[in-house]
């Protein structure tokens, strides 16, 4: 009975609605902003002409910034791989204490908007910095600031983008088996040699992934390179659009296309190369035990604890005291002390300024009502993709994270492009309406809700399911009877970590925003444009306060969420033991076989 049930087409168990869903949220988040992007790079105009869009790329302006961007991706990489690869197996296989912490202050700075942590490092090494101003440490006054131009923006995409070769490599050290280990204290191995003959080559796949990560991240980044090399006139590609459309309009739409579908180019390449070689080239060992920690520091656990608290506090506890300095004081420049600390900043931010009360209340009702639409969203797009869809899940899953690939920056254009005009049938337009930035950050964020509740999907066993179906229950019935309770949690947490992301983004509202529809991204670079540094770190202490409101949350839901929803979650938890003897040991090393392939989310 079990068999022929699941044999059955998806159309004789009631699916075909829920599968063109499916198709209809992939179609019109990912595939239509794409295309539409594609379109108009192709066919200015509506008439196919190659010579305009070679035109736009070859100029100067292109090239330079085109220049900017590879190396300045480039360098930071080389500055994030390691740093980020050393956090992973610091907090993966050896006995260091909190490491739950201190995972979840690292991945906590990579979650502040990366415009928040430009601010903060502009602020903190400037001649007008009030740390230093207060240390008396500060650079000649009239000095340049050293964080302005090519080296700043390589250290802070550096800095900013190592936590995403964490995760990565984190992910990577929970697929190896404890077994692997195991099998090398056998043959004799010290911990310094099972890391470096052992792990290190079944996790080449993953380093090479995160690398690609951070290279496709140090491409579409907008903040950085603007607060930090716009001002010195060092322009990356996406600064140069910003600048090009916030000058000229829409009449420069089909330039900043041809240069959107380059930066959009250069992120699928990455992104679609890192997947196929971690399917490929990844591994997994018959034994499925996963990994603990098993290197015992001793004398050096204090050298190593040294080194992860050094990381926390120059990739997060000196941006946020740097900030927190600025907004204390009455205005930039002058050095904190109990005589010149004022809250007034704060309260001329959150209770006098109507701009920034009503870009935080844009905010909240854009970002948290993105979230909220993505969460009833993606327990029926999860089960459509794991129940309905069959071998074409990898596919379509792909297809949902075009939006995401895409910097946020060309996901901007492609939305413009898109509701510029008015809609046919409707007959009105999104442009310059608060819909176009709630669309954006639906299509953008999709993929990110859904990561957790497609893991949730995978462990939800089909056997109720079934015997529902033949109790003569409808998949409505299904749906929310027997599958939305044990998603509700993960879909919950999708919700959170959309809201996170969306609630203080800059890449992609900057183009999409007009009077009144501001967001607080939007204000924050505004308020530093306009010199009121001050207030600008005020709006930004606030916005790494709600950030890290919502990760606790999150973090206090991780324990009903499946394995791995969480990117800060150590589940390589458990005591060192060097001398405890094995309940089972294969005679041989287990046996190496390839992955199948699986969908998996950036």
């Amino acid at each position: 009975m079990r068999h022929r049930a699941q044999n059955k087409s998806f159309l004789e168990r009631g699916g075909f609605g829920l599968l063109a869903l499916v198709a209809l949220i992939v179609f019109a988040f990912d595939v239509l902003p794409a295309a539409r992007l594609l379109l108009a790079a192709l066919f200015p105009g509506g008439v196919f002409n190659s010579d305009a869009m070679l035109s736009a790329l070859s100029s100067r302006s292109a090239m330079n910034a085109a220049r900017a961007t590879l190396e300045t991706a480039l360098l930071s990489t080389l500055l994030a791989l390691p740093l980020g690869t050393a956090m992973a197996l610091v907090l993966g296989v050896t006995d260091i204490r909190r490491r739950r912490i201190a995972s979840f202050l690292f991945v906590l700075s990579v979650m502040i908007s990366p415009q928040v942590i430009a601010l903060a490092f502009l602020h903190l090494a400037g001649p007008a910095s009030p740390i230093l101003n207060a240390l008396g440490l500060a650079p000649e006054a009239g000095s340049a600031n050293p964080m302005l131009g090519r080296g700043g923006i390589i250290l802070v995409l550096g800095l900013h983008h190592a936590p995403l070769v964490y995760v990565v490599m984190s992910a990577g050290l929970k697929r190896i088996p404890l077994a692997v280990v195991e099998a090398a204290r056998i043959d004799g191995a010290r911990p310094s040699g099972i890391l470096v003959d052992h792990l290190m080559p079944l996790l080449r796949p993953h380093l090479v992934s995160a690398a690609l990560l951070a290279f496709v991240a140090g491409i579409g980044n907008f903040g950085i390179p603007a607060l930090l090399g716009a001002p010195v006139n060092y322009l990356t590609l996406p600064v140069l659009i910003y600048r090009r459309l916030s000058s000229f309009g829409t009449d420069m739409i089909g330039d900043v296309s041809a240069l959107g579908l380059l930066v959009a180019a250069i992120a699928i390449v990455c992104v679609a190369t890192s997947q196929f070689l971690t399917r490929k080239h990844g591994v997994h060992l018959e034994d499925d035990t996963p990994l603990k920690p098993f290197w015992p520091l001793g004398r050096a656990r204090i050298a190593v604890e040294t080194f992860v608290t050094v990381v926390l506090a120059v990739t997060l506890v000196l941006p946020i005291l740097s900030l927190l300095a600025a907004a204390l004081v009455p205005s930039y420049g002058m050095p904190l002390s109990l005589a010149t600390m004022t809250l007034d900043n704060f309260v001329e931010v959150l209770a006098r300024q109507d701009v920034t009360i009503r870009a935080f209340t844009n905010s909240l009702i854009y970002a948290g009502g993105a979230a909220c639409v993505l969460a009833l969203l993606v327990v029926p797009v999860a089960y459509g993709l794991i129940r309905l869809v069959g071998r074409s899940r990898i596919l379509a899953v792909s297809l949902l994270e075009i939006s995401y690939v895409l910097p946020g920056i060309v996901l901007a254009i492609a939305c413009i492009l898109l509701f510029l005009k008015p809609m046919p049938l409707v007959g009105f337009s999104l442009y310059a309406t608060p819909w176009i930035i709630v669309f954006a950050y639906l299509a953008r964020f999709l993929s990110v809700a859904l990561k957790p509740v497609l893991a949730g999907m995978m462990q939800i066993d089909v056997a109720q399911e079934e015997a529902a179906a033949i109790d003569g229950a409808r998949l409505m019935q299904r749906l929310f009877g027997i599958v939305l309770p044990s998603l509700l949690p993960a879909a919950v947490a999708g919700g959170l970590m959309a809201f996170l992301l969306a609630f203080s983004e800059l890449t992609v509202s900057a183009l999409l925003w007009s009077a009144g529809t501001e967001t607080i991204g939007v204000v924050l670079y505004n308020l530093e444009e306009a010199g009121l540094a001050s207030q600008a770190s005020a709006v930004a202490i606030v916005i790494i306060a709600v950030v890290t409101i919502a990760m606790l949350v999150l973090d206090a839901l991780g324990k009903y969420l499946p394995a791995g929803a969480l990117p800060w979650h150590c589940e390589m938890e458990g005591e060192v033991r060097m001398n405890a003897k094995p309940l089972h040991i294969p005679a041989r090393a287990p046996a190496i076989k390839q992955l199948e392939p699986k969908p998996a989310l950036s």
